[in-house]
């Protein structure tokens, strides 16, 4: 099976806790190989226009067009409480976000418990990232609202990876296997990507959709 080029929706840089200037991130996944990579830099109520007008910064430089990969503006929402997701998931969209995660009920952090179920019920939410132990009726709910469910690279955020895979399988959920990258190494490119899916105990056959039918399916719907 030929696997398309590497898409990577969950990334990092200086502007949360990554490593990397933005320009520095696009520049490090270009090289690697990368078709797309999506900048989604943690964000409370305190950072998120900071956040965003400077990745708007990045997007007028038009460096996606000099490196050849396109770049996509995005937050992760991180630590929110769960009643207060939908109020500031909108609010990114309306200040240019392009995707919107939600930093799920990863095993590894002390996440409210009941943000997996607020996450995959905002309609402003694309990706639940890291969900953890994701319950089946939150799998439901993330198929029906159209968001994507992420399989983490991540050391301790993976661990949950197994159970994200086998309940997305068997609601239908959508699948998403992203790195979290907060440095350069973190990024991986698509044989690790579909290894990282099988060894989350799909198939290989759901593993090859998962890495390249789904991201081309997410872009479509990105316009």
């Amino acid at each position: 099976m030929k696997l398309s080029r590497r898409c990577e929706f969950h990334t990092h840089t200086l502007f949360s806790d990554g490593e990397l200037l933005p320009v520095e991130l696009i520049r490090m996944a270009c090289i690697s190989g990368h078709e797309v990579i999506a900048i989604t830099d943690h964000v409370d109520f305190s950072n998120l226009e900071f956040v965003l007008k400077n990745q708007k910064r990045i997007a007028d430089s038009r460096v996606s067009g000099d490196w050849d990969i396109k770049v996509i503006r995005g937050v992760e929402l991180t630590h929110i409480p769960k009643n207060k997701i939908s109020k500031l998931a909108k609010k990114a969209k309306e200040l240019g976000a392009e995707i919107v995660l939600a930093h799920g009920e990863t095993l590894v952090e002390p996440v409210e418990p009941g943000t997996n179920s607020a996450s995959v019920k905002c309609e402003y939410v694309d990706i639940l990232a890291h969900p953890g132990l994701i319950t089946a009726e939150e799998a439901d709910a993330a198929k029906e609202n159209n968001i994507y469910l992420e399989i983490s690279a991540r050391r301790g955020h993976s661990l949950g990876n197994g159970l994200v895979a086998k309940t997305a399988k068997e609601t239908g959920a959508g699948l998403l296997v992203n790195t979290d990258a907060h440095s350069p190494g973190d990024l991986i490119n698509s044989e690790m990507a579909f290894n990282i899916a099988v060894g989350a105990g799909l198939s290989k056959d759901d593993a090859y959709g998962v890495v390249t039918k789904n991201p081309e399916e997410f872009m479509k719907r990105l316009g």
